[in-house]
């Protein structure tokens, strides 16, 4: 019988060292040891989708306390952080004066709000996505975050998923060549009904959740950070066009919402183009991207059975990339939901606050995501309309 090393092709052969050196530039590096033993007291806000990261396990870090409005979500997040320390409310935790920074991960719709209450309180903050729901809002972050000074960070995991960590880095590197065409994509059916009676929003009872009738485009950043977290570009214009039913969640939510899904075309300030989609109304799940450049294109693997794949001028196809945990210090090193962001999510957070830097999503990136998908929205109710993205970026 031949030997199975006699059987290996030339071309898998280079395709297999292109691969090995690929992740070597890539950044498939040892952690850092920590810049310092400092200790960053963290306050942890929502026990939904908050209960999910690993601040316990970082290092630097310790849960000094928890709060939800629901005490058995209180309990949950004691459990999860090993925290003693509860409050009934974020105003109440707030007041605590040995939490220097606060995770809040609440409804959407009270992110902004939040953010600001924080940061009034002279803490660094991060915040489940999006960071806003309105331009006035954003405006309002902007002025906080500037004449406070302090630290803001996203939460968007798309930013941390593998391929879009390996996406940035050949973009930093040059490897697009000429960048020109982006398709982004968040699928999540059903997500518009999900969660019924799971929160209080703006401190009155919704009983069908905050959830219900949600526009798309109001929830655009795990699309958009595939663009932007990967190019540094800011969206500049967009066209959009909403797609709805006769679902009857589309005529009395609260946000007068009367689309599913939503597809933009959006223009960036480098001239190119970028396809947004968000929909919640199809046989579909899970976001994705694909690059498109004039020396390589990149495409991430779907549910629908896309492989992962570089194609690179003059190289042989890569099926295959780094997946980055060992840049995790060893006890964060856990396989975690949305492509194993939520430990770097969490990392990044608290090493920024140590190393006295702006966390990699911070409150300019972070609008840099939110905003184009509120245009979107204006755009999608005026027949796909083509208008412009305002900045929020520093002055």
């Amino acid at each position: 019988m031949a030997n199975a090393r006699s059987r290996l092709s030339r071309r898998d052969f280079l395709a297999a060292v292109s691969a090995a050196a690929l992740m070597g530039s890539a950044g498939a590096l040892a952690a850092p040891p920590p810049a310092s033993d400092r200790k960053v007291r963290i306050g942890i806000v929502g026990g939904g989708f908050g209960a999910s990261f690993q601040w316990h396990l970082d290092p630097n870090c310790i849960v000094e306390a928890v709060s939800d409005l629901r005490p058995d979500r209180r309990a949950g997040l004691q459990k999860v952080y090993r925290c003693e320390k509860a409050y009934e409310s974020l105003e109440k935790l707030v007041l605590d004066p040995k939490i220097e920074a606060v995770a809040v991960f609440t409804g959407a719709p009270d992110h902004a709000r939040h953010v600001v209450e924080v940061m009034k309180h002279g803490k660094h903050v991060i915040s489940a996505v999006p960071a806003c729901l309105t331009l006035e809002e954003a405006q309002q972050l902007k002025e906080t975050q500037e004449k406070t000074g302090l630290a803001y960070m996203m939460a968007e995991t798309s930013y941390y998923q593998a391929p879009c960590i390996l996406a940035r880095q050949l973009s930093k590197e040059g490897r697009f060549g000429a960048f020109l065409y982006s398709e982004v994509e968040y699928y999540h059916h059903n997500v518009q009904r999900v969660g019924a009676a799971e929160a209080l929003w703006k401190g009155k009872p919704t009983p069908k959740g905050w959830r219900w009738g949600f526009p798309p485009m109001w929830y655009p950043t795990h699309a958009t950070a595939y663009h932007v977290g990967v190019t540094g570009e800011r969206l500049t214009e967009v066209s959009c066009l909403g797609w709805g039913n006769d679902d009857p969640m589309l005529k009395d939510n609260p946000y007068d919402n009367p689309f599913n899904n939503q597809v933009a075309l959006f223009r960036t300030e480098g001239g190119n183009i970028c396809r947004c989609n968000s929909l919640w109304w199809i046989h579909a799940d899970g976001e994705r991207a694909q690059w498109l450049g004039e020396n390589l294109a990149m495409y991430m693997e779907s549910s629908s059975g896309q492989p992962f794949v570089i194609r690179e001028r003059g190289k042989p196809d890569l099926r295959q990339h780094p997946d980055y945990m060992d840049l995790l210090p060893e006890p964060m090193r856990i396989r975690t939901g949305h492509g194993n962001s939520h430990g770097f999510l969490s990392h990044e957070f608290v090493a920024a606050l140590v190393e006295g830097r702006a966390p990699a999503v911070d409150l300019y990136e972070a609008l840099a995501m939110t905003v184009p998908g509120i245009v979107a929205m204006e755009s999608s109710l005026k027949g796909g309309e083509q208008m412009k993205v305002p900045s929020f970026d520093k002055d």
